[in-house]
Formats: C-alpha cells, sequence, structure tokens
C-alpha cells in the first residue's frame, strides 16, 4: 500500500511540474542588401504610393562613408525621376539616408570628395587666361529653361566675370531638368554643339538663350538657334546637324552624371573651391563668399597650410 501510495504522490507531483515552453524562434535577421527588402524599407520611410515605381543598383563600397556601401535608387512616376543615393553598413543592417552626410579627414582638404568628382576638363570656361591660375573655381551647374538659373547667369556674367575677373575663374557645367522643362535637353546639346564649333561662341548662346527665355518654345527652338547662328556667323548647316544627330549627347550625358554624382537636386547648384552651394546664390551673397575664401587663401598661404590647397584639373578648350 504504501508502495503505491508514493506512486501516486510522485505522479502528482510530476504532473504539477510544467514543461517550460520553447523560446519564440528569433525573427530572421533583414539585409538592406536585399534589394526588396531595401525599397520596401524605403518606401516606408517615404510613403510613397504604389505608383512610384524604382530601380535599386548593386551595392558598391563607398569612397566617401569608410565601412560603408553605396546604394543608389532610381525612383520615377509619370515621366519624373529622382535618384537617391543611400548608404549600407557591411551588415547590411543600418542605412543611412540623405544627400549629405560628411565624413572629414583633418588632414585633407573638406571638400576634396567634391573636387575629385568635378571633371571639368573641355568644358566652357570663362577666366584668366591660362597658364595663370585663379585662386578661385566656380562650377555652374545650369538649366537654359530655368528662370533662376537666368537670374543666376546675370550675376556670374555682370558681376562675377567683371570684379573678379583676374580671381575667378567660371566653367559652366548642363543639368538640364528634362522632367519639367521641356526644351532644355534640346538647349543643352545646341550649345555643346556651339562650343564644339568655337569654344568661344559659347558664351554668346549663353547670354542669348537667357535672354530670350520667355520666347523660346520647344516648337519653335531649332529656327530661334538656326537665327541665332545667322547672326554670329556661325555654320549653322553643321549646327543644325549636330543638333538634329545629337552630337553633343555624348558631352550632355558626360555633364549630368556629373551631376548626379555629386547628388545634385536643383538647379542652378555652383561649387565654389568645391563648396556646394544650391539654389539661386544673390550677389551679395556670393560675393560676400567670394571674398571670405580669398582671405582665408591668403591665411592659409602665410601659415604654409598646404593641406588645404585647391587644385582643379587642366582646362581642355
Amino acid at each position: 500500500m504504501k508502495t503505491a501510495a508514493l506512486l501516486l504522490l510522485s505522479c502528482a507531483a510530476f504532473a504539477q511540474v510544467k514543461t517550460p515552453p520553447k523560446p519564440a524562434p528569433a525573427p530572421a535577421q533583414k539585409s538592406a542588401f536585399d534589394k526588396a527588402t531595401l525599397e520596401a524599407y524605403l518606401r516606408n520611410v517615404e510613403l510613397f504610393q504604389p505608383i512610384v515605381t524604382a530601380k535599386i543598383d548593386d551595392a558598391k563600397p563607398s569612397p566617401d562613408v569608410p565601412g560603408f556601401f553605396d546604394v543608389w535608387v532610381h525612383w520615377s512616376a509619370n515621366g519624373a525621376t529622382k535618384d537617391e543615393l543611400v548608404y549600407v553598413s557591411k551588415d547590411g543592417k543600418k542605412v543611412i539616408q540623405g544627400n549629405d552626410v560628411h565624413v572629414f579627414d583633418v588632414n585633407r582638404n573638406p571638400f576634396q570628395a567634391n573636387l575629385d568628382k568635378l571633371k571639368v576638363d573641355n568644358q566652357p570656361t570663362l577666366g584668366p587666361a591660362p597658364p595663370a591660375n585663379a585662386p578661385i573655381s566656380l562650377v555652374v551647374f545650369s538649366d537654359f529653361e530655368c528662370p533662376i538659373c537666368k537670374e543666376e547667369a546675370q550675376i556670374l556674367r555682370e558681376q562675377v566675370a567683371k570684379q573678379f575677373a583676374d580671381k575667378v575663374r567660371i566653367y559652366f557645367m548642363d543639368f538640364p531638368l528634362d522632367s519639367i522643362h521641356p526644351w532644355a535637353h534640346a538647349a543643352a546639346l545646341a550649345g555643346r554643339c556651339v562650343y564644339n564649333q568655337s569654344p568661344g561662341a559659347f558664351w554668346d548662346y549663353f547670354d542669348w538663350v537667357y535672354e530670350n527665355q520667355q520666347e523660346i518654345k520647344p516648337e519653335n527652338f531649332n529656327a530661334k538657334f538656326q537665327a541665332f547662328a545667322t547672326d554670329q556667323k556661325l555654320d549653322g548647316i553643321e549646327l543644325g546637324r549636330c543638333v538634329e544627330n545629337k552630337g553633343s549627347e555624348p558631352d550632355v550625358t558626360r555633364e549630368i552624371a556629373v551631376a548626379r554624382s555629386l547628388q545634385l537636386a536643383a538647379t542652378p547648384t555652383l561649387f565654389l573651391n568645391g563648396r556646394k552651394l544650391e539654389g539661386g546664390i544673390p550677389w551679395q551673397t556670393l560675393e560676400q563668399l567670394i571674398n571670405i575664401e580669398l582671405d582665408r587663401q591668403t591665411k592659409a598661404a602665410a601659415a604654409d597650410e598646404k593641406c588645404c590647397e585647391i587644385s582643379m584639373p587642366k582646362i581642355g578648350k
């Protein structure tokens, strides 16, 4: 009897001991290197509608943010496009979004990453005649149909080029915003055609486009361009053939690629010795910035601060 009772008590005690539940499996770790995962995450951040489509490039080690990878995301909807650069950590867990991520090395020029991308050889340029080396390089990305670019163009031609004739070299770069400006791309092609035929005539074309911006339409651009060529005694037949056959498309495509590598989002955008200045810059502000940079260089030269020297590529034409 005792044995039976002990057996019953033992069974009862055993029944009261609950088997601990198995721990829930850890959620699967997502990786931003998976393009579908990254797209879904960014869509959630931006609350994009389904109409917006995405194309994601393969990840490449970032030259600007050590320990991260560059991933270009190309959004599009109804003909409009947006190119966005995001940075993904090596483990795929962290994503940095934004166009103004800066990692500085105190032993290098803080704008060296921009200067390395600003390929200005064979670009229209104004300034001290070679081999003189201007202390200020002002690279201007512009759109011929952009009203704010027209205002900035007047500042460059009437103020900067005259007041700082021996101090500032201006470089022009095309960045036509095709999605909102229907004739800007054709104007960029025509400008490069003029430059390739007669580099000095480019600035006459530059002035002419902005002066006539209000009258130019997609349907009358070619006729007006031929009239310009005749007035300037240029070879209109050759220029017309160049525009029609898109002979200058590789030049414009290269300029746009430079703009995108610098993550431009608006025109005009200026780079003053590598410093990025977005939007229209009033003359008083631009004048002050140029003078500040000239003063900084003077003090740097006196202190022999070789780390901060500015160097731009040699001019082509």
